[in-house]
């Protein structure tokens, strides 16, 4: 079964930027996603990575041209840097993943993610 490991949260001011980081082990799936959930918000699929036959990802359109998700295979971690940041980003993140099989598809679907970091928070303020 996958682990997954987040870091690289904290708090800072609008406007600034910050790198989360997520270590799988003992490797990366093919379907990864950072999801947040805010105070008195439902949890949101920020931004998804499909690395199988292909490449995909996908942003929420709260965070489309300010964060990005990335890889690096030879370390097995996900990235999302976060440019940009608003007081309304101000949530815990979590990474997510499918573990096993997966079709770029699935990746769209938020049940499909069933094993879960113990998250890190991010807080911007004004």
């Amino acid at each position: 079964q996958v682990q997954l490991v987040e870091s690289g949260g904290g708090s800072l001011q609008a406007g600034g930027s910050l790198r989360l980081s997520c270590a799988a082990s003992p490797r990366s799936t093919i379907c990864m996603a950072w999801f947040r959930q805010g105070p008195g918000k439902e949890r949101e699929r920020v931004a998804h990575s499909y690395a199988g036959t292909g490449t995909a990802t996908y942003y929420a359109d709260s965070v489309k041209g300010r964060f990005t998700i990335s890889r690096d295979n030879a370390k097995n971690t996900l990235y999302l840097q976060m440019n940009s940041l608003k007081p309304e980003d101000t949530a815990m993140y979590y990474c997510a993943a499918v573990g096993g099989f997966c079709v770029q598809s699935w990746a769209g679907f938020d049940d499909k993610y069933n094993v879960w970091g113990q998250g890190t928070q991010v807080t911007v303020s004004s």
